[in-house]
């Protein structure tokens, strides 16, 4: 084990936040880490809670007379003892088969009170983590589209599922424990000054010394829970990504090296997990020596006491039942709080992802377009990721109604980033693009986007039927139109050779069909939801060429009569675009048609020769 490793070292210094090499923390984790407030986040889940406060009332009517039913029975058996040394019969006058029968009656209750706030608080648990988890889920489908490039889709789930799952388990059983046990620790001491301040007094000994061992361990277990959760989100992403990338990984030759780094990562898991339970695990033994000093204090002195006169029998029975209640408690708050802080941790990365500014809401008076004819104009656009960083600078073009525009360009140029651009996923720095002549920035997002369609380069498709998937470019589309635009496609013939057809279940983003196979598919769903505008990568570069062809047929005919905005690998694609833009370093080099910038002998000229005289020159749609 590392000496260097922070995790090793828990017990030198207390911790204030999640534990990291200092010298790999960036300025900008530090400053979340300060900024993470457990009293807020407490507020936040009781805003969760009070949503039934009716049934919230009746679990906490319920533990309220759980409590004084605990409190009762000791009580009651403590005055009869002394009722019946002094020969006063047993509890109120009771004779002793009435006195067992009521001290029975309260301790069957007892089970009873507790089972009912039991069930209601996990009903109350289920539906208060069902809305956060709602809510986050809700809160993602808002984000843009950078968030999401920048985090791991492991580490996200990780959040929706382990992280609520933690609140889920604290809730249902700790909320109870906590309230329950503040609940009898004020009873329990109420009672016991009433009978006795001086054993009361003995009583308290041991309670400066639980809160010093108490301060000692959850300053440093805190910290621990946080990091176990972080190490865990990051574990999840990166077994995501690699079980994503295992064809990379095996051609790659990369087995032993993820493997590694696997192990790092588990590793970090295994010592946070060790030292958070190591030292939580140190309180049930500490309470527990601590509570028979305690009972050791009250029997022997509450004994001397007792030979003194100054105390009854019957009030050391109770003291001694109570000592025991009363470090009880003390005992659960210790194991609870340290589940309520490992709970705590996962809320904090909950509603860290909800407190993430979501896309930007669409202006006051954004508007709706009914029809669109496809008129596409960019107007000396610019736009940088950062600030300082342009990535387009000053773009103008005018597309058409139906026209097909090729962009072109080295990698890096900007063709993604202008179409991302046409669709919002972001927003322009500078200049304005028009759809009809109706700047994009005062048209909702949602019904801009009905209008475009997408066919990338990295098919997706959903876990679900074949006629699913398609239905998902128009969720009202009838079957009979989901077979027409599979047919115009080109997809029918090979769908209904499939087993099951239309109805074959697809799981794991397609796998039982291939590359080409789901590009027609993708097609069909674009062709279904019949847009103005379309946005086509065409990647067929891996693809045979009976399936290309295929391709090639279904995509003429899903542009036919629309404006068309093509990434373009294929010489086919380029040649018959009605314009071309050239892009490079940012800017729109040259723009033209084929046979125009053939003729103008520039930057075009020089690639286009290149890949007719077999140059690889093949682009890539990620820039």
């Amino acid at each position: 084990m590392p000496k260097s490793n922070a995790l090793t070292e828990p017990f030198l210094q207390p911790r204030p936040a999640v534990i990291k090499d200092p010298s790999k923390a960036s300025g900008e984790y530090k400053q979340k880490k300060r900024a993470k407030n457990v009293s807020g986040t407490l507020s936040r889940i009781w805003k969760y809670l009070a949503r039934r406060k009716l049934k919230l009332g009746l679990v906490l009517f319920m533990v309220l007379i759980s409590s004084a039913l605990a409190l009762l029975g000791p009580y009651m058996i403590g005055i009869a003892v002394d009722n019946y040394l002094s020969g006063e019969g047993t509890f109120w006058g009771m004779g002793w088969v009435r006195f067992l029968i009521v001290l029975g009656v309260v301790y069957f209750l007892g089970p009873i009170t507790m089972f009912l706030q039991s069930v209601w608080m996990i009903e109350i648990a289920q539906e208060t983590v069902y809305r956060m988890r709602v809510d986050l889920f809700s809160h993602l489908h808002k984000l843009p589209i950078p968030f999401f490039g920048k985090r791991q889709q492991g580490e996200l789930m990780s959040r929706v599922t382990n992280d609520m799952e933690n609140v889920s388990a604290t809730l249902n059983s700790s909320a109870i424990q906590i309230f329950s046990s503040i609940l009898i620790l004020f009873g329990t001491l109420g009672v016991m000054l009433s009978l006795s301040p001086l054993l009361t007094l003995l009583t308290f000994i041991v309670v400066p010394l639980m809160a010093i061992g108490m301060r000692w361990i959850t300053r440093r277990t805190g910290p621990l829970f946080k990091e176990r959760q972080s190490n865990l989100g990051d574990l999840n992403g990166y077994i995501e990504e690699t079980l994503s990338g295992q064809r990379i990984i095996k051609a790659f030759s990369q087995e032993d090296r993820v493997k590694q780094e696997f192990a790092v990562r588990n590793e970090r898991i295994r010592l946070s997990g060790f030292w958070a339970q190591t030292i939580s695990g140190m309180i049930p033994k500490l309470m527990n020596s601590l509570n028979n000093l305690s009972f050791a204090l009250v029997a022997g002195l509450g004994g001397i006491l007792a030979i003194n006169g100054q105390v009854t029998i019957g009030v050391i029975i109770i003291f001694v039942e109570y000592a025991r209640q009363f470090t009880r408690p003390l005992n659960d708050l210790a194991n609870q709080w340290n589940t309520l802080l490992s709970a705590i941790a996962g809320a904090e990365r909950v509603f860290e992802i909800m407190d993430e500014e979501v896309e930007n809401k669409d202006e006051g008076k954004a508007v709706k377009l009914d029809h669109v004819e496809g008129e596409v104009k960019f107007e000396h656009v610019s736009f940088g990721y950062d600030e300082g960083r342009s990535i387009l600078s000053d773009i103008s073009f005018e597309a058409k109604p139906g026209e097909t525009i090729a962009l072109v360009g080295p990698t890096g140029a900007g063709k993604t980033t202008l179409i991302q651009l046409l669709s919002r996923f972001y927003d322009t720095s500078s200049g304005k693009i028009t759809i009809d002549g109706q700047e994009i920035g005062t048209i909702q997002r949602e019904n801009l986007r009905s209008h475009m369609a997408f066919v990338l380069q990295d098919t997706f498709l959903f876990e679900g039927t074949i006629r699913e998937n398609i239905r998902y470019g128009r969720l009202d589309a009838t079957d009979e139109e989901i077979e027409e635009a599979a047919k115009l496609a080109n997809a029918h013939s090979f769908i209904v050779r499939l087993e099951d057809g239309y109805d074959k279940k697809l799981t794991n983003g397609g796998s039982g069909i291939s590359q080409g196979q789901k590009q027609l598919l993708a097609i069909a769903r674009a062709m279904l939801a019949d847009p103005a505008i379309l946005v086509l990568d065409e990647a067929t570069s891996s693809i045979d060429t009976v399936t290309e062809i295929k391709i090639q047929q279904g995509l003429q005919r899903l542009m036919k009569g629309r404006t068309s905005f093509v990434i373009a690998h294929r010489l086919n694609t380029i040649r018959q675009a009605d314009q071309i833009l050239v892009l490079k370093d940012g800017g729109l080099l040259e723009h033209g048609s084929h046979e125009e910038l053939l003729e103008q002998g520039g930057f075009y000229s020089g690639l286009y020769n290149g890949l007719y005289n077999g140059q690889d020159m093949q682009e890539e749609a990620g820039d």
